[in-house]
């Protein structure tokens, strides 16, 4: 569990956690591949947010989703990337957040990943939480409690038997 005062820290820096979806690189379900692979390789990232036609989110795409495409068992085929969509490669089992931010459940879900989508109602797409605006946090808390708060130790006391 995370202390109050941890918290409260995390929380001053909340309105910067949101990286709103109109700034965020999405694909849709219905893009074939070959779109998904300008797309990843001209952002610069290895996976982004898959959205449908009505907003919401629907799984996650990777750059290692769309080039196992390409590779069969005998040959290499980047024309089918023409062929394929996204839909058809992406990863549907995703994890997501809602407002108001629970941080400790952030902190848990960014040990694993670089970004966390965050949705509204019915699954809409809202936009990201990123490892770096949580870090930016993390050296705040590290450069700042100290100066706000008397910090002591607490004794230790073994319990005996």
């Amino acid at each position: 569990m995370i202390g109050n005062t941890v918290k409260e820290f995390f929380l001053e820096n909340e309105e910067n956690y949101l990286i709103h979806s109109d700034n965020v690189a999405t694909l849709t379900d219905t893009n074939n591949l070959e779109h998904a692979l300008l797309v990843l390789t001209n952002i610069g990232y290895s996976k982004i947010p898959v959205v449908n036609k009505e907003e919401e989110l629907v799984g996650l795409v990777s750059l290692s989703n769309v080039v196992s495409e390409m590779f069969g068992t005998e040959s290499f085929n980047p024309e089918r990337l023409a062929t394929v969509q996204v839909g058809d490669v992406m990863e549907e089992d995703i994890k997501t957040i809602q407002q108001p931010f629970n941080i400790e459940k952030i902190l848990n879900l960014l040990v694993d990943t670089n970004f966390i989508p965050v949705v509204g109602e019915q699954d809409r797409f809202q936009g990201i939480v990123t490892r770096k605006e949580i870090l930016k946090s993390v050296n705040h808390l590290a450069h700042e409690l100290e100066l706000k708060y008397d910090v002591t130790a607490k004794e230790y006391v073994e319990e005996s038997n």
